[in-house]
């Protein structure tokens, strides 16, 4: 599953075998490079629109802004590079929780993978457990890896009117077989669940990007219960 090198930048698959030799990696690292290019090639699948390249390059560099509170920062990263590894939009709409991330099956292939390159067990497991703990995006709050990894992939929320506004097409087009009945329940579920908790993000420098984020949500979710009413009285 190669992707073109066109479709990356360079920075990212030298980041990938960076944080898998930190991680302790014991293969070469043209063993690892095959590996870092079979996962450039998961996140640059055509039906992507928004957990795409684009993604895990921001979701990598939040992760950076944010690694002074973390212990493991290198098994962070790691479990960015997974956390999204295995997709089908299709069959997770109906969970309307986590997008289209099949976490699960993303962690029993980050730990496969690792451990396959000599990554040490303890190490494999903990970023599979990384990966596991954004299933819903309610990490413990006592687990700095896993709050950092938490709002790493939530911090799009916070983005600036026009970015977001791209976020929400791009969450949209990849649910675009989905009908706009059962995609407007879904994201209305979304947003009400991650509006109805007390703090989207979980660290303490994460928590500067919770107002913009409330106030992305409750836009988006007003505009959402519009469009649905409009939809009922047809």
């Amino acid at each position: 599953m190669g992707v073109l090198t066109s479709d990356a930048p360079q920075w990212l698959l030298t980041s990938f075998v960076r944080s898998a030799l930190g991680a302790g990696a014991t293969a070469g690292t043209e063993a690892i490079e095959e590996v870092g290019q079979a996962l450039l090639g998961r996140w640059a699948d055509e039906h992507r629109a928004f957990h795409n390249l684009r993604h895990l390059a921001a979701v990598l560099h939040r992760v950076d802004q944010l690694a002074e509170e973390t212990h493991e920062p290198d098994l962070v990263r790691l479990a960015a590079w997974y956390h999204g590894a295995v997709f089908n939009a299709e069959k997770k709409v109906a969970e309307a929780s986590q997008g289209g991330e099949q976490t699960t099956a993303s962690a029993i292939l980050a730990h496969d993978e690792l451990t396959g390159l000599g990554v040490p067990e303890r190490a494999g497991a903990r970023v599979a457990d990384l990966v596991n703990a954004i299933v819903r995006h309610a990490p413990n709050p006592t687990d700095f890896d896993a709050a950092v990894l938490n709002d790493a992939d939530l911090a799009m929320l916070a983005a600036e009117p026009q970015r977001y506004k791209e976020y929400k097409a791009a969450v949209r087009a990849e649910y675009a077989h989905i009908p706009i009945e059962d995609y407007l329940r879904a994201r209305i579920r979304v947003i009400e669940r991650l509006l109805a908790r007390k703090s989207l993000f979980l660290s303490p420098m994460g928590a500067a990007w919770e107002e913009p984020a409330r106030q992305n949500l409750d836009m988006e979710l007003h505009r959402l219960r519009k469009e649905q009413s409009k939809l009922d009285t047809v």
